[in-house]
């Protein structure tokens, strides 16, 4: 059996009046089980030459919508200016901007399509899914 654990880890010193640390673990599991995650489209790198504009990166109805998965999503560079902007589909629902350096780990339910668009040239982005199976 598979097991994928993701931990996130919050910290700041200056954030507010004290010091700030959270740490919160997860076990992904297949739906309703207690069964790990068991497949992944494997970690895809892509540099993008020219500017995006609605750009498919992972297709609708690709991943079965009442089974468990998890989207991961980078911006690999390092600009404070440049973003990718990750949308649901080629809609106008905009789950967020990721600047350089920035990333997302989402539950996902496959229904829709995660579409990107990018604001400049040579930007640089990674992504995975991770999954199971029947």
């Amino acid at each position: 059996m598979a097991t994928t654990t993701a931990t996130l880890t919050l910290s700041s010193a200056d954030l507010s009046s004290q010091a700030l640390s959270v740490t919160a673990t997860s076990t992904l599991y297949k739906a309703g089980t207690t069964i790990g995650l068991d497949q992944t489209t494997g970690l895809t790198k892509k540099i993008y030459a020219a500017a995006q504009t609605n750009t498919e990166i992972i297709g609708a109805g690709s991943y079965d919508d009442n089974q468990s998965a998890r989207v991961y999503i980078k911006n690999v560079g390092s600009s404070t200016t440049d973003y990718f902007s990750i949308n649901l589909g080629a809609s106008s629902i905009v789950l967020g901007r990721l600047y350089g350096g920035d990333w997302m780990f989402i539950p996902y339910e496959g229904e829709q399509g995660i579409d990107i668009s990018s604001t400049t040239t040579n930007m640089e982005l990674e992504y995975m899914v991770i999954y199971q199976t029947v």
